[in-house]
């Protein structure tokens, strides 16, 4: 009997919507997996110590994994318009964030990596204290003045007019102008001791998984909404429709080239080790094996 595998990912709209169908055995022959769900910054930290089979990571722990774990080219969070936001109370006329004092969800995470790589081309000067604080804290935090500005990611998008604050840069975008590529955000991983066959098989059935979550949005609903964190059902339905896309299916060659560029360019400033020559390739999977079917890169037309 094959093993289970150990599978962690957050508990956000994208990840359940995407991986629903696989830990619930809508998948046909994919592989059972026992499901934890935690925030990015604990399965981050999982993966740097080798704990689990399958985790979604940010990109931005990729090199310290790298010996231990793939890259799936499927499941993550990549896309366009869906960038990390820096954001200032309204009304505050500072026109620079040099020494401001900026709270953040993660210094693990690709959102603050993403705002070192701004900041090391924008603020010469550096910023003044980065705070770290749980991510539904940060908006109160910059609206009530405990901090000059913050660093968000996800529903924010949707939501910070609510607070009272207003957008300094969008991450995101200034990296799509910078790059002309998509924002790598999350990462999924597997242990490269599975194997180059099992690791297909795994792929296959992530793409499976997110195909049939496109298929029939219903029947994750329940699940998703169960685990969305007091969120809005219509923040929910923008937060999939955004972060789940067809680099989601397939990371393809844009993604690649994505995940490459923000890896490169993080190490050439000293934020990152170098990834070695060969690391971030997928092992190829053994003769005979099936390829995907035609349809699991196709998201449907609404």
């Amino acid at each position: 009997m094959t093993p289970r595998l150990t599978l962690a990912h957050s508990p956000c709209p994208n990840d359940t919507f995407v991986f629903h169908a696989l830990t619930h055995g809508l998948v046909p022959g994919a592989p059972e997996a026992d499901v934890r769900l935690a925030d990015i910054d604990i399965t981050n930290g999982l993966a740097e110590r080798s704990e689990l089979d399958v985790l979604k990571v940010s990109y931005a722990v990729l090199p310290h994994v790298l010996d231990h774990y793939a890259l799936l080219p499927c499941g993550g969070a990549v896309g366009r318009g869906c960038g990390p936001l820096v954001l200032v109370k309204d009304g505050d006329t500072a026109d620079t964030l040099a020494g401001a004092r900026v709270a953040v969800p993660s210094t693990s995470s690709t959102a603050y990596l993403l705002f070192r790589l701004w900041a090391a081309r924008t603020l010469p000067g550096g910023v003044g204290e980065i705070v770290v604080l749980p991510f539904h804290e940060i908006m109160p935090a910059v609206r009530d003045g405990l901090v000059d500005a913050g660093l968000v990611i996800h529903e924010a998008r949707f939501t910070y007019g609510h607070y009272g604050l207003r957008l300094v840069t969008d991450l995101g975008e200034e990296w799509e102008k910078q790059t002309g590529l998509p924002v790598p955000l999350g990462a999924i991983i597997a242990r490269r001791s599975l194997g180059a066959r099992r690791l297909g098989e795994l792929a296959r059935a992530i793409r499976a998984s997110v195909q049939s979550a496109w298929n029939a949005p219903e029947a994750s609903r329940a699940y998703v909404l169960k685990h969305a964190q007091e969120m809005a059902t219509d923040v929910v339905d923008q937060h999939i429709e955004l972060y789940v896309n067809s680099f989601t299916a397939e990371l393809g060659d844009d993604g690649q080239a994505a995940v490459r560029a923000l890896l490169g360019r993080s190490a050439e400033l000293g934020l990152l080790p170098a990834v070695p020559d060969g690391a971030l390739d997928f092992p190829a999977v053994p003769d005979g094996a099936p390829d995907p079917p035609a349809d699991s890169r196709q998201r449907p037309q609404h």
